[in-house]
């Protein structure tokens, strides 16, 4: 899989990106950082990887285990008062939809501890090489 990320216009921060045969999607960045806040910024993509992830995970378990799961919803509330100490911090509610026992509850959680995006962010080794190149990638 390969990913683009093209400036949109000369002179602003937005950024178009393209990804195999999706449509384009876009990030800025906050206006106290020079965006227009016009789409999501980096950080806002980071948090929904993981929440989208675990919704994911949720409910691939679910229908596995032929529960009763009838939709999930994710809210994740970032705290990056400390990212510059090296601490970023995420805040996960999930709320599960369907007719569940405590049980039930309480296994789709452990699950949802278990989506490959969570264990990137918090156990994997990520190795970045950066290149640069006269002109488009």
């Amino acid at each position: 899989m390969s990913i683009l990320v093209e400036t949109e216009r000369e002179g602003t921060l937005r950024q178009r990106i393209v990804f195999n045969d999706h449509d384009a999607l876009y990030a800025d960045a906050p206006a106290s950082a020079g965006g227009e806040e016009s789409a999501p910024d980096p950080h806002d993509y980071f948090d929904i990887s993981l929440a989208t992830c675990k919704a994911m995970t949720v409910l691939m378990y679910a229908r596995r285990k032929e529960m009763p799961l009838d939709g999930v919803s994710v809210r994740v509330t970032r705290d990056s008062s400390n990212e510059r100490d090296g601490h970023y911090r995420l805040q996960v509610d999930i709320g599960l939809i369907g007719d569940l026992s405590a049980q039930a509850r309480d296994r789709l959680l452990e699950a949802s501890e278990q989506c490959p995006i969570q264990k990137l962010m918090t156990s994997g080794q990520i190795d970045i090489e950066t290149r640069a190149h006269l002109g488009g990638a």
